[in-house]
């Protein structure tokens, strides 16, 4: 498992690179390299697909708009990543040792630690029943913390299907009890970002991006953390 947030660095620096000046990566842009991850789009295709939204772009006689968004790279991303070995974007390899047991320990100590407070603060205003999801969810945390104090092997294949499973319950918690006009606020940004971009994805793409924007902005308002190994 690389790195995730230099996934996301990496991808982040070679655009401000190509396009030549900084900007600030909307969540629409991070919801998109979080749909790329996921799909396991190695790196490589990822700057090939800029590399050639830019070429196309600098290749029109008109240019009415600077790319200001990793969207207008989709397409020609998914393009570059097709012609990569398949095997390549599926099938990650065996689960190895492949993080210090500190580490994890911590990782998931702090995570839990995170779930128990934001248990409190839902029981505080009456949320008993997602509060305890809060608290079973903490509690998978800690276990998962104390197989890896241990000296049991841990299958990380295994322990990301099961942080998985958490992340899915800690995001339809949140779901469950954001407020309507939040969740109507989000929505319309959304919708505003993905304007531009819409008519180039298919709604299978869309549905992705839609997901990975909503549980962005749902956890960035909850400061709660994401479970998954690739944000050890």
């Amino acid at each position: 498992m690389e790195n995730y947030f230099n996934y996301f660095t990496e991808i982040e620096e070679y655009f401000w690179k190509k396009r030549g000046t900084a900007l600030l990566v909307s969540t629409l842009d991070w919801a998109l390299m979080d749909s790329w991850k996921q799909a396991q789009i190695p790196l490589e295709a990822v700057l090939k697909g800029i590399d050639r939204t830019f070429e196309k772009h600098e290749a029109r006689r008109h240019r009415s708009r600077r790319i200001n968004s990793l969207a207008y790279c989709h397409q020609e991303i998914l393009a570059a990543a097709s012609e990569q070995d398949r095997a390549a974007l599926h099938g990650p390899p065996a689960a190895t040792e492949a993080f210090p047991r500190e580490e994890m320990t911590r990782f998931f100590e702090r995570n839990a630690a995170a779930l128990e407070s934001a248990a409190g603060r839902l029981q505080s205003v009456g949320r008993s029943e997602s509060a305890g999801t809060f608290r079973s969810i903490a509690a998978s945390l800690s276990d998962l913390a104390g197989t890896a104090r241990s000296d049991t092997p841990v299958d990380l294949e295994d322990a990301e299907r099961r942080l998985t499973v958490l992340e899915d319950k800690m995001f339809a918690t949140l779901l469950q009890t954001a407020a309507e006009s939040d969740l109507v606020s989000i929505r319309a940004e959304m919708d505003r970002q993905l304007a531009p971009v819409r008519r180039n994805m298919t709604a299978e793409q869309i549905a992705l991006v839609e997901k990975q924007f909503l549980q962005r902005k749902l956890i960035e308002r909850s400061e709660l953390p994401r479970l998954s190994l690739f944000y050890l």
